[in-house]
C-alpha cells in the first residue's frame, strides 16, 4: 500500500527567544566548529492554513506536533528519527507558539548534531523565511548540548521539509549571501526546485536534495540522504539514497524518484 500522500495545490508572527540562546542576526557567538550540526526546519502540515490537498484531521493540524503528519505521525520527523539506529535523542522541549517543539540529536559514530524545529503550520512563511535566512547567512545561533554547537546560519546543512509555501505566497527578500560561506541543503517541497532556485542562487547555498514534482516530504528521505552525507559522501550518493528510500515508501519505483529528487542548481 502506498504511504499517504500529502499533496500541493498550485496555484508572521515572532517567536519568543530560546531561554539559552537568541537568534540575533550575525553577532558572532563562540560555538565548537569541530563538531558539525545539520538544522532542520520543520513547517508541520495544516489544512486550515496551508495551500494543500487536505490531509485527514488529527494529522493536518498544523498547531498538534504530537499527531502531525511531518512530526508525530508514523514517518514523521520525530518518529522516524527516534526510532533510528544511527541517531541519538539528547533533548526534546517545547519553546513557543511559532515553534512548537525542538529535539536535538547526536549521530551515533560522527561528529555531527541535529536540531529538528517543528513550525506551528500557520506560521510557514516565517518558517520558510527563518529557513532562507540561515542559508544566507543572515541568521545565526548556537545552542548549548554537550558543547555549544552551531545553527541556523551556524550549521553546515539547513533542511526545509512541508508544504511548498512558495507557491502560495511571495517573500519581500532576495536572500543574499552575507559571509561569502558556502552552506548545503535539503528542500523537501513539491517542486521545491523550481520555487526556491532563486533563492539558492542568491545566498549561495547547494542544494543536494529537492524535487522536480509533487511529493510526499515524510522524513525517510531526509533520514536516508543524512546517512550519506554524514559519512562524508558526494551530493550524487546523497541524492541517490534520498531516493532510493521514497521509492522504497511510496512504492513508486527507482526511475520515478530519481526523476523527482534531484541535486544541484541548474
Amino acid at each position: 500500500m502506498v504511504v499517504l500522500n500529502t499533496s500541493c495545490n498550485v496555484g508572521a508572527q515572532k517567536s519568543d527567544a530560546d531561554n539559552n540562546n537568541t537568534i540575533d542576526g550575525n553577532r558572532y557567538i563562540p560555538f565548537n566548529s569541530a563538531s558539525k550540526t545539520i538544522h532542520v526546519f520543520v513547517a508541520l502540515c495544516d489544512n486550515k492554513y496551508q495551500g494543500i490537498v487536505p490531509a485527514p484531521a488529527k494529522i493536518g493540524n498544523g498547531q498538534d506536533a504530537e499527531t502531525n503528519l511531518y512530526w508525530g505521525g508514523l514517518w514523521g520527523v520525530r518518529t522516524f528519527f527516534n526510532k533510528s539506529r544511527e541517531w541519538q535523542l539528547l533533548k526534546s522541549y517545547n519553546i513557543d507558539t511559532l515553534i512548537l517543539q525542538r529535539l536535538i540529536y547526536k549521530h551515533k559514530t560522527a561528529n555531527f548534531y541535529l536540531v529538528a524545529d517543528a513550525y506551528n503550520g500557520k506560521y510557514i512563511k516565517r518558517c520558510t523565511a527563518d529557513f532562507l535566512n540561515s542559508c544566507a547567512g543572515k541568521s545565526k545561533d548556537t545552542l548549548t548540548v554537550n558543547n555549544t554547537i552551531g545553527i541556523n546560519g551556524n550549521a553546515k546543512l539547513l533542511a526545509y521539509i512541508g508544504h511548498d509555501g512558495l507557491m502560495d505566497f511571495k517573500l519581500n527578500d532576495e536572500y543574499m549571501n552575507v559571509d561569502r560561506q558556502q552552506r548545503d541543503a535539503i528542500i523537501l517541497a513539491c517542486i521545491s526546485q523550481q520555487y526556491f532556485a532563486p533563492y539558492m542562487r542568491s545566498s549561495n547555498t547547494r542544494p543536494l536534495v529537492w524535487t522536480t514534482g509533487l511529493m510526499c516530504p515524510e522524513a525517510y528521505t531526509l533520514h536516508d540522504a543524512l546517512s550519506a552525507y554524514v559519512k562524508g559522501d558526494n551530493a550524487t550518493i546523497v541524492r541517490k539514497q534520498a531516493a532510493m528510500a521514497y521509492a522504497k515508501y511510496q512504492h513508486c519505483g527507482d526511475k520515478a524518484a530519481l526523476d523527482l529528487l534531484v541535486s544541484g542548481v541548474n
